[in-house]
């Protein structure tokens, strides 16, 4: 998961959204201001918050404030994984008008009975419409017919998470795990494509979780097959973040051998220690990690892997986190998400000894540093290389591996071959043609 902020493009008859956070928000965002605008909600701001961090809870709080700051006359409605685990955080400021959970926020109905803009003298049983998480059984897919301003559509096909890792407060945003059915997502990418996205990317909070809710438990390697055959004229399907070890056997094959699917993946490792792996209730060891990279490289030696670490996780010695630090190269990490540890109110590790603030930031400061380092030599050796890119915008575009790469003159939305020139340390160099 990454922090990110994305303001979507203000066009007439639209709401103003703001994305914090993940893949899986970016779409929600999409949906939610398809909602907002049918229900002619021009005037409002939608911010939508992520929790997987305090650090994160802390940026959307700041970004409320200076986006009252430079619309004072404009509503701010807002919802997410933080406004889902804390409503009252955001309720009790004065620059916020209603709170939206997760669940409510997708929903059609949310946006029309939702106050209008410039309706102030809310009472304050109307501010927060957060209902219990826990309690929701499906996810309806969501069909919006693209993500304006974006090259590539990512399709929600899973949400929720049924695991209790002990410093993960994303399952009490999300609720349990829950999947889209099979012919709703190949129904929905087969519409993406029609309008003309060359590359769709599935999301979801346990992507490998799929389908264990579903009849007949179909898995996440049937659903990635299911698309590529049914939907031939996508050119380009992208897993985004998955559980390695959860990786089904079908999926791994695909992995290895369809040439439509990217070769690129950003796992969930947090940490390359076995008893930091333990402590945080993961699923896997820092051996089945690096084996699990190395061999989907031994079938497809250009395959890039980015991961979240966490850096200080409670109870973390120096050699454990020395284990850490190694495995950015043993793996092969070339994307690699640093998180600080912070605690999350509510969660077991919460309740564990920290590791002291100065010594986290260190750490994760020597985690970036590695992870920087395993990024120049990737970009190096990408030179000279001659391939495509999905262009997304005039002077960026992103190789099949996901590279970023700097070019000039490129159709955004459309893919192209590119030779690789150079790169500046952070992306790639390249001519198009």
């Amino acid at each position: 998961m990454s922090e990110t902020d994305i303001s979507q493009p203000d066009i007439p008859g639209a709401p103003e959204v703001v994305t914090l956070g993940c893949r899986l928000n970016t779409f929600e965002s999409e949906a939610m201001k398809a909602h907002a605008r049918a229900a002619g909600h021009e005037g409002l701001i939608i911010v939508n918050t992520c929790a997987v961090t305090a650090e994160a809870v802390r940026q959307a709080r700041q970004t409320i404030r200076r986006l009252k700051r430079e619309n004072p006359a404009k509503q701010i409605v807002v919802t997410g994984c933080a406004a889902q685990t804390e409503p009252e955080t955001f309720a009790e400021m004065d620059e916020v008008t209603q709170v939206i959970g997760n669940d409510a926020k997708l929903k059609a109905e949310t946006w029309t009975d939702l106050v209008r803009p410039n309706a102030f003298g809310i009472e304050a049983s109307e501010r927060v419409i957060v209902n219990d998480i826990m309690s929701v059984k499906e996810t309806a897919g969501h069909l919006i017919d693209g993500l304006e301003g974006r090259a590539r559509a990512f399709v929600q096909v899973q949400n929720g998470c049924d695991h209790r890792c002990t410093f993960c407060i994303i399952p009490f945003g999300r609720g349990n795990s829950r999947s889209v059915p099979m012919g709703e997502v190949v129904d929905q990418i087969r519409r993406l494509v029609a309008r003309g996205y060359h590359e769709v990317v599935l999301t979801g909070v346990d992507l490998t979780s799929y389908g264990a809710d579903l009849p007949g438990t179909p898995i996440l390697g049937q659903l990635t097959k299911a698309i590529l055959d049914h939907v031939p004229e996508l050119s380009r399907l992208r897993i985004s973040s998955i559980d390695s070890i959860e990786a089904d056997d079908t999926l791994v094959r695909l992995l290895m051998e369809e040439p439509r699917l990217m070769p690129h993946l950003h796992l969930s490792l947090q940490a390359g220690d076995n008893l930091t792996l333990k402590r945080m209730k993961r699923r896997h060891t820092r051996e089945q990690a690096i084996d699990f990279c190395a061999s989907l490289r031994r079938a497809r030696p250009d395959f890039v892997f980015g991961a979240d670490i966490i850096a200080g996780f409670p109870t973390e010695t120096e050699e454990m986190f020395e284990n850490s630090l190694r495995m950015v190269e043993e793996a092969g990490l070339t994307f690699l998400h640093v998180f600080p540890y912070s605690p999350r109110k509510g969660t077991p590790a919460a309740r564990m000894p920290q590791v002291a603030k100065p010594l986290i930031k260190e750490r994760a400061a020597r985690l970036r540093a590695a992870g920087e380092a395993m990024l120049a030599r990737h970009l190096t050796s990408r030179v000279g290389f001659v391939g495509t890119v999905l262009i997304e915008r005039e002077s960026m575009g992103r190789l099949d591996d996901f590279t970023p790469v700097h070019i000039t003159g490129g159709v955004p939305g459309s893919l192209a071959r590119v030779t690789i020139t150079g790169h500046d340390g952070q992306r790639l160099l390249g001519t198009l043609g």
